[in-house]
Protein backbone atom coordinates (compact mmCIF):
# COMPACT_ATOMS: atom_id res chain seq x y z
CA UNK A 1 0.00 0.00 0.00
CA UNK A 2 1.38 3.37 -0.88
CA UNK A 3 2.13 5.63 2.25
CA UNK A 4 -0.65 8.72 2.27
CA UNK A 5 -1.29 10.86 5.17
CA UNK A 6 -3.73 10.19 7.92
CA UNK A 7 -6.00 12.74 6.79
CA UNK A 8 -6.22 11.41 3.10
CA UNK A 9 -6.77 7.90 4.42
CA UNK A 10 -9.42 9.05 6.95
CA UNK A 11 -11.52 10.99 4.13
CA UNK A 12 -11.19 7.63 2.23
CA UNK A 13 -12.67 5.55 4.68
CA UNK A 14 -15.30 8.34 5.35
CA UNK A 15 -15.71 7.94 1.04
CA UNK A 16 -16.37 4.55 1.32
CA UNK A 17 -19.08 4.53 4.24
CA UNK A 18 -21.17 7.53 2.97
CA UNK A 19 -20.79 6.41 -0.51
CA UNK A 20 -22.13 2.81 0.20
CA UNK A 21 -25.79 3.44 -1.22
CA UNK A 22 -24.36 4.23 -4.23
CA UNK A 23 -21.87 1.76 -4.60
CA UNK A 24 -25.06 -0.85 -4.52
CA UNK A 25 -27.02 0.92 -6.58
CA UNK A 26 -24.57 1.10 -8.67
CA UNK A 27 -24.20 -2.79 -8.47
CA UNK A 28 -28.28 -3.31 -9.26
CA UNK A 29 -27.92 -1.85 -12.54
CA UNK A 30 -24.90 -4.26 -13.42
CA UNK A 31 -27.29 -6.97 -12.32
CA UNK A 32 -29.70 -5.81 -14.63
CA UNK A 33 -28.32 -4.93 -17.51
CA UNK A 34 -25.90 -8.35 -17.16
CA UNK A 35 -29.11 -10.35 -17.15
CA UNK A 36 -29.91 -8.86 -20.65
CA UNK A 37 -26.35 -9.54 -22.31
CA UNK A 38 -26.88 -13.37 -20.66
CA UNK A 39 -30.64 -13.44 -21.87
CA UNK A 40 -28.93 -12.01 -25.38
CA UNK A 41 -25.89 -14.86 -25.49
CA UNK A 42 -28.17 -17.70 -24.42
CA UNK A 43 -30.79 -16.81 -27.01
CA UNK A 44 -28.77 -16.28 -29.79
CA UNK A 45 -26.95 -19.81 -29.40
CA UNK A 46 -23.21 -18.60 -28.72
CA UNK A 47 -20.94 -21.29 -29.81
CA UNK A 48 -17.18 -21.85 -29.92
CA UNK A 49 -17.65 -21.72 -33.43
CA UNK A 50 -18.47 -18.16 -33.41
CA UNK A 51 -15.10 -17.54 -32.35
CA UNK A 52 -13.45 -18.89 -35.77
CA UNK A 53 -12.08 -16.61 -38.16
CA UNK A 54 -13.08 -15.32 -41.42
CA UNK A 55 -10.27 -13.52 -43.97
CA UNK A 56 -11.23 -11.52 -47.62
CA UNK A 57 -14.90 -10.82 -48.35
CA UNK A 58 -16.12 -12.33 -44.73
CA UNK A 59 -19.24 -14.03 -46.30
CA UNK A 60 -21.69 -15.69 -44.32
CA UNK A 61 -19.28 -15.38 -40.89
CA UNK A 62 -21.72 -16.63 -38.35
CA UNK A 63 -19.69 -15.22 -35.56
CA UNK A 64 -19.92 -11.77 -37.14
CA UNK A 65 -23.72 -12.02 -37.74
CA UNK A 66 -24.46 -13.70 -34.05
CA UNK A 67 -22.79 -10.71 -32.52
CA UNK A 68 -24.57 -8.18 -34.83
CA UNK A 69 -28.16 -9.35 -33.14
CA UNK A 70 -26.75 -9.88 -29.92
CA UNK A 71 -25.99 -6.14 -29.82
CA UNK A 72 -29.60 -5.19 -31.47
CA UNK A 73 -31.03 -7.24 -28.99
CA UNK A 74 -29.18 -5.88 -25.50
CA UNK A 75 -29.62 -2.67 -26.89
CA UNK A 76 -33.87 -3.04 -28.28
CA UNK A 77 -32.60 -2.20 -32.03
CA UNK A 78 -33.74 -4.42 -35.01
CA UNK A 79 -30.44 -4.61 -36.32
CA UNK A 80 -26.86 -3.55 -36.05
CA UNK A 81 -23.56 -3.34 -37.52
CA UNK A 82 -20.18 -4.56 -34.99
CA UNK A 83 -17.17 -4.24 -36.95
CA UNK A 84 -13.59 -4.30 -35.67
CA UNK A 85 -12.50 -2.51 -38.94
CA UNK A 86 -14.63 0.86 -37.44
CA UNK A 87 -11.51 2.78 -35.73
CA UNK A 88 -13.55 5.32 -33.25
CA UNK A 89 -16.70 6.28 -32.47
CA UNK A 90 -16.24 9.41 -34.29
CA UNK A 91 -16.24 6.72 -37.80
CA UNK A 92 -18.67 5.50 -36.25
CA UNK A 93 -20.63 7.77 -36.08
CA UNK A 94 -19.24 9.24 -39.61
CA UNK A 95 -20.92 6.22 -41.18
CA UNK A 96 -24.62 6.88 -39.63
CA UNK A 97 -24.60 10.64 -40.82
CA UNK A 98 -23.26 9.92 -44.13
CA UNK A 99 -26.10 6.90 -44.19
CA UNK A 100 -28.74 9.14 -43.13
CA UNK A 101 -28.27 12.51 -45.14
CA UNK A 102 -28.17 13.54 -48.65
CA UNK A 103 -27.07 16.44 -50.29
CA UNK A 104 -29.79 19.66 -49.16
CA UNK A 105 -30.87 17.84 -46.12
CA UNK A 106 -30.05 19.67 -43.01
CA UNK A 107 -28.38 17.77 -39.58
CA UNK A 108 -30.17 19.49 -36.54
CA UNK A 109 -27.72 18.94 -33.10
CA UNK A 110 -30.37 19.56 -30.31
CA UNK A 111 -27.20 19.33 -27.99
CA UNK A 112 -25.50 22.43 -28.77
CA UNK A 113 -21.96 21.67 -30.62
CA UNK A 114 -20.86 18.00 -30.94
CA UNK A 115 -17.58 16.86 -29.62
CA UNK A 116 -14.54 18.25 -30.92
CA UNK A 117 -13.60 15.35 -33.40
CA UNK A 118 -17.28 16.00 -35.07
CA UNK A 119 -16.38 19.51 -36.38
CA UNK A 120 -14.61 18.55 -39.25
CA UNK A 121 -16.93 15.51 -40.16
CA UNK A 122 -19.71 18.11 -40.12
CA UNK A 123 -17.82 21.17 -41.50
CA UNK A 124 -17.81 23.71 -38.86
CA UNK A 125 -14.65 25.07 -39.45
CA UNK A 126 -13.18 26.59 -42.27
CA UNK A 127 -11.04 24.37 -44.18
CA UNK A 128 -12.77 22.47 -47.15
CA UNK A 129 -12.18 19.41 -49.61
CA UNK A 130 -11.98 16.97 -46.71
CA UNK A 131 -15.32 15.28 -47.45
CA UNK A 132 -16.81 16.86 -44.87
CA UNK A 133 -20.99 16.56 -44.67
CA UNK A 134 -20.77 20.53 -45.68
CA UNK A 135 -18.62 20.01 -49.01
CA UNK A 136 -21.65 17.57 -50.23
CA UNK A 137 -24.25 20.29 -49.35
CA UNK A 138 -25.07 19.12 -46.20
CA UNK A 139 -26.22 22.17 -44.06
CA UNK A 140 -25.87 22.29 -40.24
CA UNK A 141 -28.03 23.99 -37.51
CA UNK A 142 -28.06 23.86 -33.61
CA UNK A 143 -29.96 24.54 -30.62
CA UNK A 144 -28.55 24.46 -26.90
CA UNK A 145 -29.84 21.83 -24.62
CA UNK A 146 -33.42 22.81 -23.10
CA UNK A 147 -34.14 25.14 -26.12
CA UNK A 148 -37.42 24.82 -27.84
CA UNK A 149 -35.76 23.53 -30.83
CA UNK A 150 -39.50 23.02 -33.00
CA UNK A 151 -38.40 26.52 -35.06
CA UNK A 152 -35.23 24.68 -36.63
CA UNK A 153 -37.44 21.52 -37.20
CA UNK A 154 -38.30 22.43 -40.72
CA UNK A 155 -38.83 20.15 -43.81
CA UNK A 156 -35.17 19.98 -44.58
CA UNK A 157 -33.88 18.94 -41.05
CA UNK A 158 -32.91 14.90 -42.06
CA UNK A 159 -31.21 14.07 -38.71
CA UNK A 160 -31.65 15.21 -35.15
CA UNK A 161 -28.29 14.44 -33.82
CA UNK A 162 -28.04 13.98 -30.06
CA UNK A 163 -24.84 13.83 -28.14
CA UNK A 164 -25.63 11.62 -24.66
CA UNK A 165 -22.06 12.51 -23.21
CA UNK A 166 -20.63 15.93 -22.30
CA UNK A 167 -17.83 15.84 -24.49
CA UNK A 168 -15.37 18.32 -23.62
CA UNK A 169 -18.09 20.66 -21.83
CA UNK A 170 -19.65 21.66 -18.19
CA UNK A 171 -22.93 19.88 -18.83
CA UNK A 172 -24.66 16.73 -17.36
CA UNK A 173 -25.15 13.71 -19.36
CA UNK A 174 -28.68 13.16 -20.24
CA UNK A 175 -30.60 10.44 -19.49
CA UNK A 176 -32.09 7.48 -21.73
CA UNK A 177 -35.37 8.97 -20.55
CA UNK A 178 -34.60 12.53 -21.48
CA UNK A 179 -33.70 11.20 -25.11
CA UNK A 180 -36.35 9.39 -25.48
CA UNK A 181 -38.85 12.47 -25.19
CA UNK A 182 -37.02 14.20 -27.68
CA UNK A 183 -37.04 11.49 -30.06
CA UNK A 184 -40.89 10.85 -29.44
CA UNK A 185 -41.52 14.64 -29.90
CA UNK A 186 -39.37 14.34 -33.28
CA UNK A 187 -41.24 11.47 -34.47
CA UNK A 188 -44.29 13.59 -33.94
CA UNK A 189 -43.39 16.86 -35.39
CA UNK A 190 -41.40 15.61 -38.55
CA UNK A 191 -40.04 12.64 -40.56
CA UNK A 192 -36.46 13.01 -39.27
CA UNK A 193 -34.10 10.60 -37.87
CA UNK A 194 -32.94 10.79 -34.75
CA UNK A 195 -29.67 9.91 -34.10
CA UNK A 196 -27.65 9.45 -30.83
CA UNK A 197 -23.20 9.90 -30.08
CA UNK A 198 -23.91 7.02 -27.32
CA UNK A 199 -20.10 7.01 -26.20
CA UNK A 200 -19.49 6.56 -22.86
CA UNK A 201 -23.00 6.35 -21.95
CA UNK A 202 -23.98 2.21 -22.58
CA UNK A 203 -24.89 0.23 -19.64
CA UNK A 204 -24.69 3.19 -16.80
CA UNK A 205 -28.49 3.06 -16.75
CA UNK A 206 -31.05 0.10 -16.87
CA UNK A 207 -31.91 1.15 -20.40
CA UNK A 208 -29.98 2.67 -23.80
CA UNK A 209 -31.85 5.71 -25.83
CA UNK A 210 -34.91 5.03 -27.99
CA UNK A 211 -33.72 6.30 -31.60
CA UNK A 212 -33.13 5.14 -34.96
CA UNK A 213 -29.97 5.18 -34.15
CA UNK A 214 -27.21 5.08 -32.11
CA UNK A 215 -23.65 4.66 -32.66
CA UNK A 216 -20.35 3.93 -30.52
CA UNK A 217 -16.77 2.90 -29.71
CA UNK A 218 -15.77 -1.08 -28.45
CA UNK A 219 -12.89 0.76 -26.74
CA UNK A 220 -15.38 2.42 -25.03
CA UNK A 221 -18.31 1.08 -21.97
CA UNK A 222 -19.42 -1.71 -24.70
CA UNK A 223 -16.25 -3.50 -25.39
CA UNK A 224 -15.54 -3.82 -21.40
CA UNK A 225 -11.66 -3.22 -21.82
CA UNK A 226 -11.54 -6.79 -23.35
CA UNK A 227 -12.29 -5.42 -27.20
CA UNK A 228 -9.12 -4.54 -29.08
CA UNK A 229 -10.48 -2.04 -31.54
CA UNK A 230 -13.98 -1.22 -32.97
CA UNK A 231 -17.17 0.23 -33.41
CA UNK A 232 -21.08 -0.35 -33.47
CA UNK A 233 -24.12 1.34 -34.59
CA UNK A 234 -27.57 -0.15 -33.94
CA UNK A 235 -31.49 0.97 -34.80
CA UNK A 236 -34.13 0.44 -37.31
CA UNK A 237 -33.37 -2.20 -39.74
CA UNK A 238 -34.09 0.91 -42.43
CA UNK A 239 -31.50 3.39 -40.75
CA UNK A 240 -28.82 0.82 -40.60
CA UNK A 241 -28.47 -0.83 -43.72
CA UNK A 242 -28.48 2.85 -45.05
CA UNK A 243 -25.43 3.41 -42.99
CA UNK A 244 -24.25 -0.10 -44.15
CA UNK A 245 -23.82 1.46 -47.37
CA UNK A 246 -21.73 3.93 -46.44
CA UNK A 247 -19.56 1.74 -44.44
CA UNK A 248 -19.03 -0.55 -47.36
CA UNK A 249 -20.51 0.47 -50.12
CA UNK A 250 -24.12 0.53 -51.84
CA UNK A 251 -25.62 -2.61 -52.80
CA UNK A 252 -23.14 -4.72 -50.72
CA UNK A 253 -23.64 -3.13 -46.97
CA UNK A 254 -23.22 -5.43 -44.39
CA UNK A 255 -23.18 -8.49 -46.05
CA UNK A 256 -19.41 -8.61 -46.28
CA UNK A 257 -16.20 -7.93 -43.81
CA UNK A 258 -14.32 -10.72 -42.68
CA UNK A 259 -13.24 -10.63 -38.60
CA UNK A 260 -10.23 -11.42 -38.13
CA UNK A 261 -10.24 -13.47 -35.31
CA UNK A 262 -11.53 -10.35 -33.32
CA UNK A 263 -15.10 -11.73 -32.72
CA UNK A 264 -14.40 -13.59 -29.50
CA UNK A 265 -12.86 -10.11 -28.10
CA UNK A 266 -15.91 -8.03 -29.01
CA UNK A 267 -17.99 -10.76 -27.61
CA UNK A 268 -16.24 -11.49 -24.34
CA UNK A 269 -16.03 -7.84 -24.03
CA UNK A 270 -19.62 -7.01 -24.57
CA UNK A 271 -19.98 -9.97 -21.65
CA UNK A 272 -17.86 -8.03 -19.41
CA UNK A 273 -18.79 -4.88 -19.91
CA UNK A 274 -21.96 -4.08 -17.39
CA UNK A 275 -19.35 -5.28 -14.93
CA UNK A 276 -16.72 -2.98 -16.03
CA UNK A 277 -18.80 0.03 -16.35
CA UNK A 278 -20.44 -0.37 -13.00
CA UNK A 279 -15.91 -0.40 -11.73
CA UNK A 280 -15.85 3.19 -13.73
CA UNK A 281 -18.54 4.47 -12.09
CA UNK A 282 -17.82 3.73 -8.73
CA UNK A 283 -14.31 4.91 -9.40
CA UNK A 284 -15.98 8.10 -10.44
CA UNK A 285 -18.60 8.46 -7.47
CA UNK A 286 -15.69 7.85 -5.20
CA UNK A 287 -13.38 10.85 -6.86
CA UNK A 288 -16.35 13.09 -6.95
CA UNK A 289 -16.27 12.81 -3.21
CA UNK A 290 -12.38 12.97 -2.25
CA UNK A 291 -12.04 16.10 -5.06
CA UNK A 292 -15.53 17.79 -3.23
CA UNK A 293 -14.26 17.47 -0.20
CA UNK A 294 -10.90 19.10 -0.65
CA UNK A 295 -12.59 21.99 -2.14
CA UNK A 296 -12.53 21.27 -5.63
CA UNK A 297 -15.59 21.90 -8.15
CA UNK A 298 -16.95 18.36 -9.63
CA UNK A 299 -19.61 17.10 -11.73
CA UNK A 300 -21.62 15.38 -11.45
CA UNK A 301 -21.55 15.51 -7.75
CA UNK A 302 -21.46 11.97 -5.66
CA UNK A 303 -24.90 11.98 -5.31
CA UNK A 304 -25.78 12.90 -8.70
CA UNK A 305 -27.25 10.40 -11.57
CA UNK A 306 -24.98 9.50 -13.86
CA UNK A 307 -25.83 8.67 -17.18
CA UNK A 308 -21.90 8.72 -18.62
CA UNK A 309 -18.59 7.35 -17.39
CA UNK A 310 -17.23 10.58 -17.44
CA UNK A 311 -16.00 12.46 -14.34
CA UNK A 312 -14.74 16.26 -14.50
CA UNK A 313 -12.91 18.17 -11.92
CA UNK A 314 -12.05 21.86 -12.67
CA UNK A 315 -8.59 22.22 -11.15
CA UNK A 316 -8.71 26.03 -12.10
CA UNK A 317 -4.45 25.88 -12.75
CA UNK A 318 -2.70 24.16 -15.59
CA UNK A 319 -0.13 23.04 -13.14
CA UNK A 320 -2.62 20.94 -11.30
CA UNK A 321 -3.95 19.37 -14.42
CA UNK A 322 -0.81 18.49 -15.46
CA UNK A 323 0.18 16.78 -12.19
CA UNK A 324 -3.26 15.45 -11.69
CA UNK A 325 -2.98 13.28 -15.48
CA UNK A 326 1.24 12.86 -14.53
CA UNK A 327 -0.20 10.82 -11.34
CA UNK A 328 -2.75 8.82 -13.40
CA UNK A 329 -0.57 7.74 -15.96
CA UNK A 330 2.02 6.83 -13.09
CA UNK A 331 -0.66 4.35 -11.70
CA UNK A 332 -1.10 2.93 -14.55
CA UNK A 333 -0.80 -0.69 -15.42
CA UNK A 334 1.12 0.48 -18.93
CA UNK A 335 3.41 3.00 -19.38
CA UNK A 336 3.55 4.20 -15.73
CA UNK A 337 7.31 5.24 -16.31
CA UNK A 338 5.91 7.73 -19.16
CA UNK A 339 5.46 11.52 -18.38
CA UNK A 340 1.97 13.06 -20.49
CA UNK A 341 2.89 16.46 -22.08
CA UNK A 342 0.13 18.64 -23.63
CA UNK A 343 0.48 18.85 -27.42
CA UNK A 344 -1.58 19.86 -30.40
CA UNK A 345 -4.17 16.70 -30.90
CA UNK A 346 -5.36 16.35 -34.11
CA UNK A 347 -9.49 17.35 -34.36
CA UNK A 348 -8.73 19.41 -30.89
CA UNK A 349 -8.99 23.45 -31.12
CA UNK A 350 -6.05 23.35 -28.00
CA UNK A 351 -3.79 21.57 -26.87
CA UNK A 352 -4.28 18.65 -24.65
CA UNK A 353 -3.36 16.56 -22.27
CA UNK A 354 -3.76 13.02 -21.89
CA UNK A 355 -3.09 10.08 -19.56
CA UNK A 356 -3.95 6.41 -20.52
CA UNK A 357 -1.85 3.65 -19.75
CA UNK A 358 -4.14 1.32 -21.13
CA UNK A 359 -3.55 -2.64 -22.13
CA UNK A 360 -5.65 -1.14 -25.19
CA UNK A 361 -4.09 2.07 -26.96
CA UNK A 362 -6.68 4.84 -25.99
CA UNK A 363 -9.33 2.46 -24.38
CA UNK A 364 -11.54 4.84 -22.12
CA UNK A 365 -13.21 2.35 -20.61
CA UNK A 366 -9.57 1.49 -18.63
CA UNK A 367 -8.95 4.92 -16.49
CA UNK A 368 -7.97 7.81 -18.01
CA UNK A 369 -8.10 11.49 -18.02
CA UNK A 370 -7.55 14.08 -20.39
CA UNK A 371 -8.44 17.57 -20.40
CA UNK A 372 -7.65 20.61 -22.70
CA UNK A 373 -5.02 23.51 -21.30
CA UNK A 374 -7.58 26.42 -21.00
CA UNK A 375 -9.70 27.59 -18.41
CA UNK A 376 -11.08 26.22 -15.78
CA UNK A 377 -8.33 23.83 -16.13
CA UNK A 378 -10.53 20.67 -16.16
CA UNK A 379 -9.66 17.47 -15.77
CA UNK A 380 -11.83 14.91 -17.82
CA UNK A 381 -11.35 11.38 -16.18
CA UNK A 382 -13.20 7.85 -17.22
CA UNK A 383 -13.28 4.73 -16.79
CA UNK A 384 -11.38 1.53 -14.68
CA UNK A 385 -11.32 -2.05 -15.28
CA UNK A 386 -11.16 -2.33 -11.12
CA UNK A 387 -12.48 -0.33 -8.72
CA UNK A 388 -9.32 -1.24 -6.42
CA UNK A 389 -7.20 -0.26 -9.02
CA UNK A 390 -8.87 3.16 -9.53
CA UNK A 391 -9.60 3.93 -6.06
CA UNK A 392 -5.61 3.54 -5.39
CA UNK A 393 -4.74 6.14 -8.71
CA UNK A 394 -7.41 8.75 -7.35
CA UNK A 395 -5.64 9.01 -4.28
CA UNK A 396 -2.64 9.44 -6.00
CA UNK A 397 -3.87 11.76 -8.04
CA UNK A 398 -5.21 13.97 -4.99
CA UNK A 399 -1.98 13.76 -3.13
CA UNK A 400 -0.36 15.11 -6.14
CA UNK A 401 -2.54 18.02 -6.96
CA UNK A 402 -2.47 19.13 -3.56
CA UNK A 403 1.25 19.14 -3.37
CA UNK A 404 1.10 21.51 -6.01
CA UNK A 405 -1.56 23.57 -4.26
Amino acid sequence: MPKFSEKLLNLCKEADLTLAPFYAKTDEIALHNTEKVMNAFKNNRVSESHFSASTGYGYDDAGRTVTEKIFAEVFCKENALVRHSIVNGTQALTIGLFGLLRPGDTLLSVTGKPYDTMEEVIGLNETRGTGSLADFGINYKQSEIGQDFAPLLDESVKVVYIQRSRGYGQRQALSPAYINKITEFVHKHSNAYVMVDNCYGEFTDTEEPDADLIAGSLIKNPGGGIALTGGYLAGSKKAIELASYRMTSPGVGGEVGCTLGQTRNILLGFWMAPHTVAQAIKTAVFSAYLFEKSGFDVSPKYNEPRYDLVQTINLHSPEKLVSFCKAIQNSSPVDSFLTPEPWDMPGYADKVIMAAGTFTGGSTIELSADGPMKPPYTAFMQGSLTFEGGKLSIMRALDSVLENS
